[in-house]
């Protein structure tokens, strides 16, 4: 059986911060002695569980503490402090914001190895460890584990070795541009560059010169040459986003370029060979827009090679959960510090909202909803969102239990100054409950 993996952070003097030996023999250690040297043990492999040993410090020292601990949360952490330390309110809020439990000096290692055995039992109820942190590249940056985007992964994964042009398809906020992103890096052209293009952001006017480039002269203005966007993502990707909104007359020069692998800038008589993939991607159908006159039919099926459609969020309703948690840890810094999750209420409001701005729709309400909510937990009235009727008009018998079943747990928490122990005693239960019925409920020390 393999070791569990342990952090250990000692700031200040080394020598009189000794690690006792019983953490070095049941736990697979990574000592470190400075912040710099933690953000980069942690980002090489995730750990669990992590141990600071903190001696006297300046206040700056506690605010670089309190950031490098907010940017890994998913770190359940342990402190050690001097008593004196612990009076003082920079690291009173550093304890009651970011760690798991605390002692004091001197150690009691026994007593102290069974709290980081309970911390992390505690990381392990949040779901299966991640082997590395850089294992979201596996995941291609899409969250989710529904039928759906499993099957737009499988899909990118086959497109992503082939050269052909790829076009994208989905509403409006779905995740495109991600897609597209994902494509580029599990590709061969991953080390070149990834260059991004809105065909409806830029002016009629200005969108051939920024593609094409032009040279010195070819117009008022022109004072030396340019290089185009098209030339900018040479040895890598160019990704066209609303491409239905490419102007006719510069959809014939683009066809040319997929065609030939050639440009020419404005000006010039000399024709450029660029290597570079292109990916496409619209909200609109294009077979209409074709239809409508908009778009040329040759253009589409040039574009057309490889289709990838983008579900919508409604059709994957089963990655609401960890969306939602993903995105409140990646905004946590903007958050409220005493904001804890969501309740049980407003996850009920989310999975009832059919969500017609997608993901993006979902990011925003979220990022107003941890500037702006009051309490310890996210409510429906801070996303700006209905409640299912059955609950609107009287809550339905399994909601009030919920909720019961939380405050209990709350109440219980705050009336023992946040023992764990003295809590789970009041309760009833052991602590290895509380702990999964604080999971549950997304309630946080």
């Amino acid at each position: 059986m393999s070791l569990r993996k342990l952090l250990s952070v000692t700031l200040g003097n080394t020598s009189l911060l000794p690690i006792p030996f019983v953490l070095s023999s049941s736990w697979d250690l990574c000592a470190v002695n400075d912040l710099d040297a933690a953000r980069k043990a942690l980002k090489d492999h995730f750990r669990p569980v992590g141990l600071l040993l903190l001696n006297n410090i300046h206040t700056a020292g506690v605010v670089e503490v309190d950031g490098m601990l907010e940017a890994h949360q998913s770190t359940q952490w342990v402190g050690v402090f001097p008593a004196e330390m612990i009076k003082l309110p920079e690291y009173r809020a550093l304890i009651v914001q970011h760690l798991f439990d605390f002692h004091t000096w001197p150690i009691d290692p026994f007593r102290l190895n069974h709290t980081l055995g309970h911390a992390y039992g505690f990381a392990e109820l949040n779901g299966p460890v991640p082997e590395t942190a850089n294992s979201g590249k596996r995941d291609m940056g899409l969250v989710g584990q529904s039928a759906a985007i499993q099957h737009l992964r499988k899909q990118i994964a086959k497109v992503a070795h082939a050269s052909a042009p790829v076009l994208i398809w989905g509403e409006s906020g779905s995740g495109k541009e991600l897609t597209a992103h994902a494509i580029h890096n599990h590709s061969a052209r991953a080390a070149g560059p990834f260059i991004a293009v809105n065909c409806g952001s830029i002016p009629a006017n200005l969108i051939q010169s920024e593609l094409f480039g032009y040279e010195r002269g070819a117009f008022t203005g022109a004072t030396k040459d340019k290089r185009g966007l098209i030339e900018s993502a040479a040895g890598g990707t160019l990704f066209l986003d609303e491409i239905g909104d490419l102007p006719l007359e510069l959809q014939a020069n683009l066809l040319r370029f997929l065609q030939e692998g050639t440009i020419n800038r404005i000006g010039s008589s000399r024709s450029i060979e660029v290597d570079v993939r292109v990916i496409a991607a619209s909200h609109t159908r294009l077979a209409d827009a074709v239809r409508a006159d908009r778009f040329r039919e040759d253009l589409l099926y040039r574009l057309n090679v490889l289709p990838l459609t983008v579900p919508a969020l409604r059709e994957r309703k089963d990655d609401l959960d960890p969306l939602v948690q993903h995105f409140f840890k990646a905004f946590a810094h903007e958050r409220n510090p005493r904001l804890t999750g969501f309740s049980n209420r407003a996850m009920l409001a989310i999975k009832a909202h059919d969500w017609p701005g997608n993901v993006r729709e979902l990011i925003n309400r979220i990022r107003r909803a941890m500037v702006m909510a009051e309490g310890r937990l996210i409510t429906p009235e801070d996303l700006d969102l209905q409640v299912p009727n059955a609950l609107r008009n009287g809550d339905a018998l399994d909601e009030a239990r919920v909720r019961a079943e939380r405050d209990a747990i709350h109440f219980s928490l705050q009336g023992n100054g946040r023992n764990i122990t003295r809590a789970a005693r009041d309760l009833g239960v052991s602590r290895m409950t509380l702990y999964r019925l604080m999971e549950k409920h997304g309630i946080s020390l």
